[in-house]
């Protein structure tokens, strides 16, 4: 069976960068699975939407779509609007920043069970030879260590911005700011199975990153202790017989 997926891409201020993503993500993904790119930029001021606009308007890009957000409302919420928009059964999603290398969403493919039976129904990235600064890469793993002893998800890089998965798994997910760094956490508090790849990971061309160690640290404490009141709350029983 032949996935048909809808890649997602959330963006603010990714000027040098969100072009050449495009580019490469028609470039990478075989035409019989691509059905979509859908582009939101989350309020970005720089040329991001003019990028975007000239791809579609040279009309060598089919299906590749443009949102955008009328104030800034955060990468999770740019993900989501996407989601909603996307009419593929299938979501890939990737950070605008172009480090997450779209040559990796058919690798991950391989491993997405087709949607409504068993098997993965999210395939997340396990970043190799990080491209990032030394801090950041020993801020992340403390990170990862920090979550998976609390939520126990298994998830050794909630970090890594290319997943695929199931859109109608994704719409049953409760949606809270930050929810795509516990993704897996969730799809797992739901009943879904989950798998990783590891997955290439490349220095930004161009542009300065959104996050640093002390935001990024700061936000996460205060999601683990919603994550975790959600998971707990949490009931999904399982259905054994219907007519």
């Amino acid at each position: 069976m032949t996935l048909r997926i809808a890649v997602v891409i959330p963006a603010l201020n990714e000027a040098g960068n969100i072009g050449r993503l495009i580019t490469e993500t028609y470039e990478a993904v075989p035409a019989e699975n691509l059905a979509e790119v859908i582009v939101v930029d989350d309020a970005s001021t720089d040329t991001t939407p003019t990028e975007i606009k000239d791809l579609i308007a040279s009309g060598r890009y089919p299906g590749l779509r443009y949102i955008r957000h009328g104030e800034k409302s955060g990468q999770s919420t740019a993900i989501r609007t996407a989601v909603l928009a996307a009419q593929a059964p299938v979501i890939a999603t990737m950070d605008g920043d172009g480090q997450n290398d779209p040559k990796d969403i058919p690798r991950l493919l391989e491993k997405l069970a087709a949607p409504g039976s068993s098997g993965n129904a999210l395939v997340g990235g396990v970043r190799t030879n990080r491209k990032a600064e030394g801090s950041k890469r020993f801020a992340s793993k403390a990170a990862n260590w920090i979550r998976d002893s609390i939520l126990r998800d298994g998830c050794p890089d909630t970090g890594c911005g290319i997943k695929v998965y199931w859109r109608e798994a994704y719409l049953r997910l409760p949606f809270f700011a930050s929810q795509h760094r516990y993704m897996p956490a969730m799809f797992i508090t739901y009943g879904y199975d989950v798998g990783y790849v590891p997955v290439n990971d490349r220095a930004r061309q161009a542009g300065v990153s959104k996050y640093n160690n002390l935001n990024r640290a700061l936000v996460g404490l205060y999601d683990l202790v919603g994550v975790s009141w959600i998971r707990r709350r949490t009931v999904v029983p399982r259905i054994t017989d219907q007519a």
